[in-house]
C-alpha cells in the first residue's frame, strides 16, 4: 500500500482512492478487525484498571458529578462531527477539497459549540442544585475543539483502513488520560480527577491523529460541491441526536429526581455492562462501514459478509453476557467492592438487555453502508420516543425500574425494526435470526449450567468462583454450538480467518 503524501495534497490512491482496497478486501478486514480488536483489549483492560482504581479512590457521588454533565454537554459532542465522518468514509468517490472543506465545516461547528457550553456551565449547575458543576462544565467545553479537529484525519485513516494506526492512537490516550486521574486522585482533588482523565484523552488523541495522518486540510474551497455530503451527515446527525437525547435521558431523569448516589451506581453499572460490549462491537463496526461501503453495489457479497459479522459478534458476546449476568454479583464485588453492591440488581437487567443489543443494533451499519440516510434518520427518531416513553414509565421505581423498562422494550422493538430496516436491503430477517440462533441456544444452555454448579461448589474467594463459572461455562458453551446443526462447520469458518492474518497486502 503506497505511503500518503507529507503535502497538503496527499497520494489520491491512498486517502481517496479506495479501488486499490478491493483487490484482497476481505483480508484486510479481517487484518483491520483483529488489529482493531486488539487495541480495543488493551482499551479494555485499561479501562478496568481504571474503574478498579478510581472507584476505590472516589467516591459514587464523584462520578454521580461527571455523569450529570456529560448526560447534558455530551449531546453537544454530536455536532462537532455533523456525520460528515461517515460521509467521508461511506462515500466510493471524494476529493482533497471536498474533504478540506468538510474540515473546516467541523472545526467552526466544534469551535461554536465549546462557546456555548462554557457560556451555559451556570444554567447547568442551577438545573440540578449543584454549584460545583459550573466549572466542571467551563473545563469540559474544552474537549469539543479537540474532537472538532481531529473528524476529517480519522475519517480518512478508516476510510484507508488503518485501523492498527488508530488503535494505537486510542490506546495511548485512554492510558495517559488514566494516569493522568489516578496521579490527581491520589492528591485529594476527588472529582476533579475524572475531569482531568477526559481533557488528557482529548488531547493526546489529537496530537496522535494528526501526528500519523499525513494529510493537512487547505482552505475552504466555496465552489466544491458538497451539498450531498452535507445532506448524509445531516440525516446522520438527526439519528445521533434524538438517539444520545434517547440513551441519556435516563441518566437525567434519575440525576433529577433521585440525587447524585442513585445515578452513580446506575451510571457505574450501565458503564461496567457496556465495556466488554464496546470491546466486541466498536472494533467490528469500525471494520464493518468501510467494508459493507465498498460491497454497497454487490448485493451477494454484502449479504454474506453481514451475515458472518452478525454471527461473530452473537458468537461472542452472547456467552459474555450470560457469564455477566449469573455471575452480577462477584463481578461487581470485584470491580467495584462492597460499597457498590446496590448496583448489581441493575446490571442483571442490563446483562439482560446485552445480550441482544450487539447484534440487534446492527441495523444502523446496513442502512448507512447502504447510503439510506434518511430512513436512518426515521427510524431513530421512533425508536428514540418508544424508549424514551420507557425510562418515564419505570422512573418511579428508581434505577432499577428504568433499567427493567429499557430491556423490555429493547426486546419488543426487535422485530418491527428490522422489519423496517431490513426492507429493500440485501439482508433478510430470516438471514439474521438464522445468524443468532446457535449462540442463542449455547448460551442459555451455558447460563442454566453455570447455575446449576455454583449451587453445588462454594468458594471462600470470589476471584476462584468467577474463574470456575467462567471456565466451566466457556466449555460448556462451546460444546452445545458444536452440537447443535452447523456449529461445528461455522467454528471452522471462523477459525480459518487466522490464515488471513499473515497473508501479505496488495499494494
Amino acid at each position: 500500500m503506497p505511503n500518503d503524501s507529507d503535502t497538503n495534497r496527499p497520494s489520491s490512491q491512498s486517502v481517496f482512492d479506495t479501488k486499490h482496497l478491493m483487490t484482497d478486501l476481505k483480508a484486510r478486514a479481517v487484518r483491520g478487525g483483529i488489529a482493531t480488536m486488539l487495541g480495543q483489549g488493551d482499551q479494555f483492560i485499561i479501562q478496568i484498571a481504571s474503574t478498579i482504581i478510581m472507584a476505590r479512590l472516589l467516591v459514587p457521588a464523584d462520578f454521580g458529578l461527571i455523569a450529570m454533565v456529560t448526560a447534558i454537554t455530551g449531546f453537544a459532542i454530536l455536532f462537532k462531527d455533523l456525520g460528515l465522518s461517515m460521509a467521508t468514509v461511506q462515500r466510493s468517490k471524494i476529493t482533497h477539497e471536498q474533504v478540506s472543506t468538510l474540515f473546516w465545516i467541523n472545526v467552526t461547528v466544534s469551535t461554536v459549540i465549546t462557546l456555548v457550553i462554557f457560556g451555559l456551565a451556570p444554567a447547568i449547575a442551577w438545573f440540578y442544585g449543584e454549584p460545583r458543576l459550573t466549572l466542571i462544565t467551563m473545563v469540559l467545553s474544552l474537549v469539543f475543539v479537540l474532537g472538532g479537529l481531529t473528524v476529517q484525519h480519522q475519517a480518512l485513516m478508516q476510510r484507508e483502513m488503518r485501523f492498527k494506526a488508530l488503535a494505537i492512537i486510542r490506546v495511548i490516550s485512554i492510558l495517559a488520560g488514566l494516569i493522568a486521574a489516578i496521579a490527581f486522585a491520589l492528591i485529594g482533588i476527588s472529582y476533579w480527577a475524572l475531569v482531568i482523565m477526559q481533557i488528557t484523552t482529548a488531547m493526546f488523541n489529537t496530537a496522535g491523529v494528526w501526528l500519523l495522518c499525513h494529510w493537512r486540510p487547505s482552505h475552504p474551497f466555496r465552489r466544491v460541491d458538497v451539498k450531498d455530503l452535507l445532506v448524509f451527515g445531516a440525516n446522520l446527525t438527526g439519528f445521533d441526536i434524538v438517539n444520545y437525547f434517547a440513551r441519556n435521558l435516563d441518566n437525567i431523569l434519575l440525576g433529577r429526581f433521585w440525587g447524585a448516589n442513585v445515578l452513580g451506581l446506575y451510571s457505574k453499572a450501565y458503564s461496567i455492562m457496556m465495556l466488554p460490549i464496546n470491546q466486541i462491537r466498536a472494533p467490528l463496526n469500525a471494520v464493518a462501514i468501510p467494508t459493507l461501503s465498498r460491497l454497497q453495489n454487490d448485493p451477494i457479497r454484502f449479504e454474506r459478509y453481514y451475515i458472518k459479522l452478525i454471527t461473530l459478534i452473537a458468537f461472542i458476546s452472547m456467552p459474555l453476557m450470560t457469564i455477566l449476568f449469573v455471575c452480577a454479583d462477584q463481578v461487581i464485588y470485584l470491580l467495584l467492592g462492597s460499597q457498590w453492591l446496590g448496583a448489581t440488581d441493575i446490571f442483571k437487567l442490563l446483562c439482560i438487555n446485552a445480550f441482544i443489543q450487539p447484534v440487534s443494533t446492527t441495523w444502523g451499519l446496513v442502512l448507512v453502508s447502504l447510503g439510506q440516510s434518511k430512513k436512518y434518520f426515521m427510524w431513530g427518531i421512533i425508536n428514540s420516543v418508544i424508549i424514551s416513553i420507557s425510562f418515564i414509565l419505570g422512573l418511579p421505581w428508581g434505577g432499577i425500574g428504568v433499567a427493567a423498562a429499557y430491556t423490555i422494550v429493547s426486546y419488543g422493538l426487535l422485530l418491527p425494526t428490522l422489519w423496517y430496516c431490513f426492507r429493500q436491503a440485501p439482508v433478510s430477517m430470516s438471514g439474521f435470526f438464522s445468524a443468532i440462533f446457535r449462540p442463542t441456544i449455547a448460551s442459555i444452555v451455558m447460563g442454566l449450567v453455570i447455575f446449576v454448579l455454583r449451587s453445588y461448589f462454594n468458594f471462600s474467594y470470589e476471584i476462584l468462583s468467577l474463574v470456575f463459572s467462567a471456565i466451566s461455562g466457556s466449555l460448556t458453551y462451546l460444546i452445545a454450538f458444536i452440537i447443535l446443526p452447523g456449529g461445528l462447520l461455522i467454528l471452522r469458518d471462523l477459525y480459518s480467518y487466522r490464515l488471513l492474518l499473515f497473508k501479505k497486502e496488495a499494494s
